[in-house]
């Protein structure tokens, strides 16, 4: 039998369990993008709660991004350095941590939000120098990996959709060539960093000429073919799908087990959980053998601790997306401060 506090493989990584924090805001950073101690204290809280493994709130990769002044950023002269130290009080709860990256709008110069079709060659070249440039950063900052956000509606989510790239050239049409520009940013991050590759994935968008599941299975095959270590499934309106009233009903799970069957990396299902029972009967009773959560760590960055002594644990979070809606890292009902462990 399967538990969520197996300790587990993880492509070349080892878990303390089955449970993967996902990350969204970091609200509580300062304005100079500076890392506050609230920040710390929450990844600490989370590392020795025993949670698996730990994805970053967001980092945008824009400064000018329609999300940057709710997320974290790369672009402050102390980053190095203070993600060192976090990263480095992550690692000594033996729980590795990846830098989720992303953004959503491509604005140059007077343009803003660019369309896919409308991205130049060098446009193209120069995502691709930014991502590569922030996954060296992180590299030296000692994160364990990087998540690569090509899921919900972030800009590379829209190019590798058909439904958005209507291009005529190498990077339009097929989905070799709408994935091509992340297929040429990974095999450069391989050849240059250490770092393990995730790409979080839309399942499927429900657009009349979006992504299927059947095309998304093709993108994941391309993707591991590549050098991606891992992926996680998601849909492009996540936070708010998830509710009380829809747990028992995720279709990501038949997705995601499809997915399993098509590729030889591991796949985190992405949200959709609330209780310990539910999470143990489902990964004994399915394929998936990994569960992100985001929203219950929000309410309570602690809350495993408990399951693991109680064993039949409910998460505190009460679904009410206020997190997600307000853009926040913090919850807006349950507002205890958290147990710091040291």
């Amino acid at each position: 039998m399967k538990d969520i506090f197996d300790r587990c493989k993880f492509a070349n990584l080892k878990l303390n369990s089955r449970i993967i924090r996902t990350g969204l805001w970091e609200s509580q950073r300062e304005a100079s993008g500076n890392l506050t101690p609230e920040i710390y204290n929450r990844y600490e809280n989370i590392a020795a709660s025993g949670v698996g493994l730990i994805i970053s709130e967001l980092y945008s990769l824009y400064p000018r991004d329609t999300f940057s002044k709710y997320s974290n950023t790369i672009h402050y002269t102390q980053f190095v350095r203070e993600a060192k130290d976090l990263t480095d009080l992550v690692h000594v709860y033996d729980v590795p941590i990846f830098a989720q990256l992303g953004f959503v709008q491509f604005n140059k110069k007077t343009e803003q939000n660019m369309r896919v079709e409308d991205i130049s060659i060098d446009d193209i070249r120069k995502i691709q120098t930014d991502y590569i440039i922030a996954a060296q950063k992180f590299d030296y900052a000692g994160f364990d990996g990087i998540q690569i956000a090509l899921g919900n509606y972030y800009f590379l989510s829209r190019f590798i959709n058909p439904n958005f790239n209507t291009r005529e050239d190498n990077y339009g049409g097929n989905t070799f060539n709408r994935l091509r520009m992340v297929l040429e940013i990974i095999k450069v991050i391989k050849d240059n960093t250490k770092l393990h590759i995730n790409c979080r994935l839309n399942a499927f968008d429900g657009a009349n000429y979006g992504m299927s599941l059947d095309e998304t299975i093709e993108v994941a095959k391309l993707l591991e073919k590549y050098g991606v270590d891992s992926l996680q499934v998601t849909r492009p309106r996540s936070p708010q799908f998830f509710t009380r009233e829809n747990h028992d009903k995720n279709p990501l799970i038949d997705a995601s087990e499809k997915i399993i069957k098509n590729v030889n990396v591991p796949v985190i299902l992405g949200g959709g959980a609330n209780s310990q029972n539910q999470i143990n009967k489902l990964i004994n009773s399915t394929n998936i053998d990994f569960i992100s959560m985001q929203r219950p760590f929000v309410a309570d960055p602690s809350f495993l601790v408990d399951w693991q002594i109680e064993g039949n644990g409910v998460v505190n979070c009460k679904t009410c997306n206020n997190c997600y809606w307000k853009k926040t890292s913090t919850c807006h009902i349950n507002k205890s401060p958290s147990l710091n462990f040291k």
